[in-house]
């Protein structure tokens, strides 16, 4: 059921997004997983196509906020105001009262404005005034952010990059691609063709199943011993975190998912671990001199740390 849904929310997705198919698949395996997806690329190749589109495919109430400088963090958490009529305060919601929001170029708000993300993505809860307010679940973040070029830009703190369970770029499209395209939005917007496969319920049974995915002591080690290597290296001055561990067993148990399967096996753990460690790793200068990419050392230590005979 769980792969015939998956197949259904993909193919939506893909009538608006096209050509990546592998992207959609780990955005779906994010949300599966009960996290948060950093979409990072220059302007104009469908990140927040992407986001609509899903939004859309899985029947989850959305918001949007586009992050500029004046963005204040009452945009995101609402704010109290005064009735007259009832002679009370009352709570206005802001963006993050939503299923699925979309942050749209993350980066170009101020720190502040960026931090009041922080405690709705991790703990799914507003706090405005000392009152507590859940959020509606499932509740996942898709940001954006253009890399290229400083001017305007606040970078994101590490804090706030780490609790992001995977971070992808899209790249440009092939022209066989970029022709499907253009010949879809001819006549109208294909956002207005996907149609709603799933629910909120739905994603939320998803989510409860992942625990009962199996994973064995050995890949589990696996795992570990690659985020470890990280915290090692000589070119990297942050490895990943605990919460990063947790992150790539969570997408591997969702690779696990679409790939059929109720186990997890290494190449599980493999096919995303740079999309949940690159953009986690904090690299020291001498890496930036040698030329290396945060990806390149991941690739370098999936090379060097194999899974053992139990593992495979």
């Amino acid at each position: 059921m769980i792969v015939e849904q998956s197949k259904q929310i993909i193919s939506e997705v893909n009538k608006a997004f096209i050509g990546r198919n592998d992207i959609v698949e780990k955005v779906l395996m994010t949300i599966y997983a009960g996290g948060h997806v950093l979409l990072e690329d220059c302007p104009g190749v469908g990140k927040t196509t992407l986001a609509i589109a899903f939004s859309h495919a899985l029947g989850l109430s959305s918001k949007r906020i586009q992050f500029t400088p004046d963005t204040l963090p009452s945009d995101i958490t609402g704010f109290t105001a005064f009735n007259r009529e009832t002679n009370k305060f009352e709570y206005r919601e802001g963006a993050a009262n939503c299923q699925l929001l979309l942050a749209d170029e993350i980066n170009r708000t101020s720190p502040k404005t960026q931090s009041a993300l922080l405690e709705v993505m991790e703990e799914h809860t507003i706090t405005v005034d000392g009152e507590t307010h859940v959020l509606p679940a499932p509740f996942i973040c898709i940001a954006t952010q253009n890399p290229l070029g400083s001017a305007g830009t606040q970078p994101l703190p590490q804090s706030q990059i780490d609790r992001f369970m995977v971070c992808l770029s899209i790249g440009y499209p092939t022209l066989e691609n970029q022709m499907k395209i253009i010949n879809a939005q001819r006549y109208n917007n294909p956002i207005e063709d996907i149609h709603t496969v799933t629910s909120a319920q739905n994603l939320l049974e998803v989510q409860n199943y992942l625990t009962s995915v199996r994973m064995t002591d050995s890949v589990l080690a696996y795992a570990i011993r690659l985020c470890e290597e990280t915290r090692t290296h000589p070119l990297v001055e942050l490895g990943i975190s605990p919460r990063g561990v947790s992150a790539l067993v969570k997408m591997a148990r969702a690779n696990a998912i679409l790939r059929e399967r109720n186990y997890v096996v290494p190449e599980d753990v493999q096919n995303v671990f740079l999309d949940v460690c690159a953009h986690r790793l904090a690299l020291r200068p001498q890496a930036r001199i040698e030329g290396m990419t945060a990806q390149a050392i991941l690739q370098d230590i999936l090379k060097k740390i194999k899974p053992t005979q139990t593992e495979g």
